[in-house]
């Protein structure tokens, strides 16, 4: 096993001389094979290794044992040892994740804090044949394209994945052989998660009635699917260089004439590309977006425009196609009021709210995110507002008793300075109803009293 891992290292360009590879080590069988099959390379190359372990706060005593598992592993190989306590399951109602994204966001979060601190590196962590089978598996039950079907790279960015070639029965094999010894984290065994249902459910059903070799199989699926794909990409690249006929730091704009005598699949890429440039990800933008920007270009219409998330435009001008980011506005105060009901669009702040009122029998409050939140309608006085913060601005943050400084409640938060006159809060006469992107007022709250619930949803991120 250490020579197929080597040779991927070698192809993939994995690990250079001198690196620093920081080591997701959760304790369990993946991880530990990993770290075992790395110190047994570093015999070959010379790299250095450190240990990273993340207590999601989710297991209790079998996650503290874990923790100090890794920890004396980390003293007995004589390796740098970092560790971290989160809590997962709040970061993920706090952020509207799924807990799968969250434990994904803190752990990864947390290692490149550490490559920070030590000067730069790479993350390594324990991905094998077996979670690149699961991972094709449920990007296709959510719906993906191409891109998607190539599942995992052995090399994404500051991410390696080493032993993503290797079977998990021969990890469990290496493991045996040499007597490694291993933490088993029992919520693998339940069927809570997705991607464990698909793993302990799914795939030996698929194997016991349909293909006793999926793993394998779809490994040379996501390989086929590559090959097609990196093509697509360096060409649909090749092609967006062709048609940009400016790019500045906030704005790109495309020759439309030659834009559209490109096919449809290459036109969605330079879209794509457009996006990635102007806002450094994809974050937030999904196929949809992608499509109706087409249909605005293929249209034609000049003096069209459509607004798109994270302050992203997209709108033609004559035979140009354009796509940029809002110039931003330096923000004084503002007060602004809005409607009671129904969408209230302000260009000032360049954001659209949408509020209902609806009976609390109507209301699903397990519905959560950070930009959509519930509260007791009857409880509010008067005209509703958005506006920023005022000097001696108080309120009563959920789950709290004494009501709070604002001023006091950005430092607690560790929101920049520069940053807090912008926040938006949502005020009726009397009190603050919410902290937008952070805590609503504990005074508007749902309870077993509550009639009428008004929802807000703010239609962008802050």
């Amino acid at each position: 096993m250490k020579n197929k891992v080597l040779e991927a290292i070698k192809e993939y360009g994995l690990i250079e001389e001198n690196d620093n590879i920081v080591i997701g080590l959760s304790g369990g069988p993946d991880s530990m094979a990993l770290l075992h099959i790395l110190l047994d390379i570093k015999e070959d190359m010379n790299f250095n290794i450190f240990i990273a372990h993340v207590n999601h706060g989710v297991r209790g005593e079998e996650a503290l044992a874990d923790e100090k598992f890794v920890e004396k592993l980390a003293k007995d190989l004589n390796l740098p040892y970092y560790s971290k306590r989160v809590n997962m399951e709040k970061y993920a109602k706090e952020m509207g994740l799924s807990s799968e994204e969250a434990g994904r966001a803190l752990r990864y979060g947390f290692f490149r804090e550490i490559l920070s601190s030590i000067g730069g590196g790479k993350i390594a962590v324990a991905h094998n044949k077996n979670d690149q089978a699961e991972t094709l598996l449920m990007r296709f039950f959510r719906g993906t394209g191409i891109d998607g079907l190539k599942g995992m790279e052995y090399k994404n960015e500051d991410i390696i994945r080493p032993i993503l070639g290797i079977e998990r029965s021969e990890i469990e094999k290496y493991l045996l052989d040499r007597n490694i010894k291993t933490r088993l984290d029992k919520t693998n065994l339940e069927p809570i998660y997705n991607r464990n249902r698909i793993r302990l459910e799914l795939i030996p059903y698929i194997k016991k009635y349909f293909n006793p070799n999926i793993i394998d199989t779809l490994w040379r699926t996501s390989e086929v699917v590559s090959v097609d794909s990196n093509f697509l990409e360096r060409y649909s690249k090749e092609t967006y260089s062709k048609l940009v006929k400016k790019r500045e730091k906030n704005s790109i704009i495309l020759d439309g004439s030659l834009f559209v005598k490109e096919d449809r699949s290459i036109q969605q890429r330079v879209i794509r590309n457009c996006i990635l440039e102007i806002n450094g990800d994809l974050q937030g933008f999904t196929h949809r977006h992608i499509l109706d920007i087409l249909t605005l270009f293929l249209e034609r219409g000049t003096g069209k425009s459509i607004d798109l998330v994270n302050n992203t435009v997209a709108k033609t001008s004559y035979e140009d196609f354009i796509i940029e980011k809002r110039k931003s506005v330096e923000q004084g105060d503002f007060l602004f009021k809005i409607k009671h009901e129904g969408f209230t669009y302000i260009d000032e702040l360049q954001l659209s709210l949408n509020l209902r009122i609806l009976p609390i029998e109507e209301i699903k409050t397990d519905i959560k995110g950070k930009f959509v939140k519930y509260f007791d309608y009857d409880k509010i006085v008067g005209d509703l507002y958005i506006r920023n913060r005022r000097n001696g601005d108080r309120f009563i943050p959920y789950g709290m008793k004494g009501s709070k400084k604002i001023k006091n409640y950005f430092i607690d938060e560790k929101i920049p300075k520069e940053k807090r006159d912008s926040i938006p809060l949502i005020t009726d006469e009397e009190n603050i109803l919410w902290v937008v992107g952070y805590r609503t007022s504990d005074i508007f709250k749902i309870t077993k009293d509550t009639k009428n619930v008004l929802v807000i949803q703010l239609l962008k991120e802050f």
